[in-house]
């Protein structure tokens, strides 16, 4: 498997002051040390983000990660970005579990960032998959018939499970053949 967390984020947790306010920043953990349990969403986009663009998605990512709470209570969370399009979010819910407004907060964040990098990263309909050169490539759901019929993908193509909703699961197989995934089941239609 040649995909890589790349640009690896870390930060101690610490008390700061705002106007005579003190809160508490959680820490940005490595993804990797996340429990299998932990809750994990998943975005990708529709184009490769490098250089200025990908830094640019991140620092958004994890100035929101550095002070995401749930109804005032700091919360654990991860990011790892791969191949210049994956970006999987995850939350420590073994401590502290992330509510619907602060899950919103997360999807406004990354909204809010789509159109200054040109890009998608929210929303469904989409299949993303490793090329015979081992690039990753993002089509929508239509379009996968006719790179069946080229074979262009097959039931042993790496496809990315973007429904995946927890560490332990995305650990398992976040990238696997089209034929364990819901992408195996269109190929066959």
């Amino acid at each position: 498997m040649r995909s890589q967390n790349l640009r690896a984020s870390s930060s101690g947790g610490q008390a700061v002051s705002t106007n005579a306010e003190y809160y508490f920043r959680m820490p940005i953990v490595p993804f990797e040390t996340l429990p299998d349990a932990a809750r994990v969403w998943v975005f990708g986009s529709d184009r490769a983000l490098t250089g200025a663009d990908a830094d640019r998605l991140l620092a958004e990512v994890d100035r929101f990660l550095n002070q995401w709470k749930a109804h005032g209570v700091p919360l654990l969370g991860a990011r790892d970005w791969r191949d210049e399009h994956l970006l999987t979010i995850g939350v420590d819910s073994t401590r502290d579990d992330a509510s619907g407004c602060s899950i919103d907060g997360l999807f406004r964040v990354l909204q809010t960032i789509e159109r200054p990098l040109g890009t998608r990263l929210v929303g469904g309909g989409r299949v993303f998959y490793r090329d015979a050169a081992g690039d990753v490539q993002c089509i929508t759901r239509g379009e996968l018939e006719e790179l069946r019929d080229r074979g262009a993908i097959t039931a042993e193509t790496a496809v990315f499970d973007t429904g995946i909703t927890t560490a332990g699961t995305w650990r398992e197989r976040f990238e696997a053949p089209a034929r364990e995934t819901w992408v195996g089941a269109l190929l066959r239609a």
